[in-house]
C-alpha cells in the first residue's frame, strides 16, 4: 500500500512553483487557487524573496496550493494510494487527495487559517525549536519547567517545541541528556495554546465549507486514526490550530495499515526524511518538481500492482 503525504510549512524555497506552471493551463490553476486563497500565488510561487514565502499568511497558501498541482498532475494515479494525510496544513491538501474538499474550498479554507493564525502569533511574541535525540520525557519535563509545550511529535527522535523565545533559548543552552536544540524560523507558537485566538475565527470559516465523506483512507495528525466522514474532519483540522501535531502516530498507522511506500507531493523532502527515520525500509519519493513525478508514479503503481 501506497500512502500519498502533503507537508507542512517549512519545505518551500524561492522560486519553487517555477517548473510547475511552466504549461498555461497550470498557470491558470494557480492563478484560480490563489484567487480562492486572496493571495497571488503566481507572484509569490516565482518571484518572492525566502522572507515573503515564510510569513504565515503566504506560506499556508503555498504550500497547499503546490500539493494540489501535483496531484493534478498525478492526475487518475493519485487513486492508486492506498490512504492520504498531511503534516499540519498539509492535512487540508491530503483532504482534497481523499475527496473531501475541492482545490478550491481547500483554498478558501487554508487562507482563512493562515489568516487567522497569524493575527494569533502577533499577539505574543514566541517561536518554535527542533528538538532531536533524547528522552521524550524528560524533554516533556524540561519543557514544563520552561512554560513551553510540544507542537509537533515527528518521529524519529524530532520534536518541536514551542513558546516564548527566552525560554527556547534557555532550553538551548541546558537541553535534556544527548538532546541537540536547533530554531526554526517561524512566526508564532504554532499547535499551541497560543493560537486558541484563532480557533473559533477559524471554526466559522470551516462550518460553512462544504466536504464530502473520505473517498480514500485520510489519518488525522490528532492522534494517528482515520478520519470518518467530512464533518469529522472539519472538526479535526480545526483543533488542530492549537493542538499537536501526532505525525509519529500517522507513521505507526501506516505501519500498521501495511505501507509498502511513501510518496510525498510538493514541495517534498520534510516527510521523506522523517520516513527515512520512522518507517526504515520503505521506500520514499518526493515530488519537488515535475521531473520527480515518473519515479512517483513508477511507485504508486508498482504498490497498485
Amino acid at each position: 500500500m501506497i500512502v500519498i503525504v502533503a507537508p507542512g510549512q517549512g519545505s518551500q524555497k524561492p522560486g519553487f512553483l517555477s517548473p510547475w506552471i511552466e504549461r498555461p493551463e497550470a498557470r491558470d490553476r494557480l492563478v484560480a487557487l490563489g484567487e480562492a486563497a486572496g493571495v497571488d500565488l503566481v507572484q509569490h510561487g516565482t518571484e518572492s524573496d525566502a522572507d515573503t514565502i515564510r510569513d504565515t499568511l503566504v506560506a499556508q497558501p503555498l504550500i497547499v496550493a503546490a500539493g494540489i498541482l501535483a496531484l493534478d498532475a498525478l492526475g487518475d494515479r493519485a487513486a492508486l494510494a492506498g490512504g492520504f494525510a498531511g503534516h499540519s496544513v498539509g492535512e487540508i491538501t491530503a483532504a482534497v487527495g481523499a475527496g473531501v474538499l475541492t482545490a478550491e474550498d481547500a483554498m478558501a479554507l487554508v487562507g482563512e487559517r493562515a489568516r487567522a493564525m497569524a493575527d494569533a502569533a502577533a499577539q505574543t511574541p514566541t517561536g518554535m525549536a527542533a528538538v532531536l535525540g533524547g528522552d521524550e520525557a524528560a524533554l516533556e519535563a524540561r519543557l514544563a519547567e520552561l512554560g513551553l509545550q510540544p507542537a509537533n511529535y515527528n518521529g524519529g527522535g524530532q520534536v518541536v517545541v514551542a513558546g516564548p523565545q527566552d525560554a527556547l533559548a534557555a532550553l538551548a543552552e541546558a537541553p535534556p541528556e544527548r538532546a541537540r536544540v536547533i530554531p526554526l524560523q517561524t512566526a508564532g507558537a504554532f499547535h499551541t495554546s497560543y493560537m486558541a485566538p484563532a480557533v473559533e475565527r477559524f471554526r466559522a470559516k470551516a462550518e460553512a465549507t462544504p466536504t464530502a465523506d473520505p473517498t480514500s483512507t485520510l489519518w488525522t495528525n490528532r492522534d494517528g486514526s482515520a478520519v470518518a466522514s467530512g464533518a469529522g474532519f472539519l472538526e479535526l483540522v480545526v483543533g488542530q490550530v492549537s493542538s499537536p501535531v501526532r505525525w509519529d502516530r500517522c507513521m505507526a498507522s501506516f505501519q500498521e495499515a501495511g505501507v509498502t511506500g511513501i510518496v510525498e507531493l510538493a514541495p517534498a523532502g520534510a516527510l521523506v526524511g522523517l520516513a527515512k527515520r520512522g518507517l526504515r525500509g520503505v521506500p520514499a519519493v518526493g515530488i519537488s518538481t515535475p521531473d520527480d513525478l515518473p519515479a512517483a508514479i513508477e511507485l504508486l503503481e508498482t504498490g497498485a500492482a
